[in-house]
């Protein structure tokens, strides 16, 4: 199985990485390691994660930073709708869905 991310997942992704970049150096670098190790788990294990939705929509959290990876399993991907930080406007990420 392979993931993509949704292009505005992918945007909230760097700019999360800029972010903890700007505030310790190297600490953008753990962060981008720990969203990768978590989707390498939802590639190994896509239906072990809550549902959000009524639909198929979970979410697994990243360990270490307050933050989940908004996820869809499709035909033979995993699409990744958001990195959405856990304490910032919950829903936002629904419209990119269909």
């Amino acid at each position: 199985m392979t993931f993509s991310f949704h292009p505005d997942a992918r945007l909230e992704f760097i700019k999360s990485i800029d972010y903890y970049e700007d505030c310790e150096p190297g600490l953008g670098c753990d962060f981008s390691i720990q969203v990768y190790s978590t989707i390498r788990n939802i590639l190994s294990h896509p239906y072990v994660w809550p549902v959000l939705t009524s639909g198929e929509i979970r979410r697994c959290l990243i360990n270490r930073f307050p933050y989940g990876i908004i996820y869809c399993v499709e035909a033979d991907q995993i699409l990744i709708l958001a990195v959405m930080h856990l304490h910032r406007e919950p829903g936002y990420w629904k419209e990119r869905h269909d």
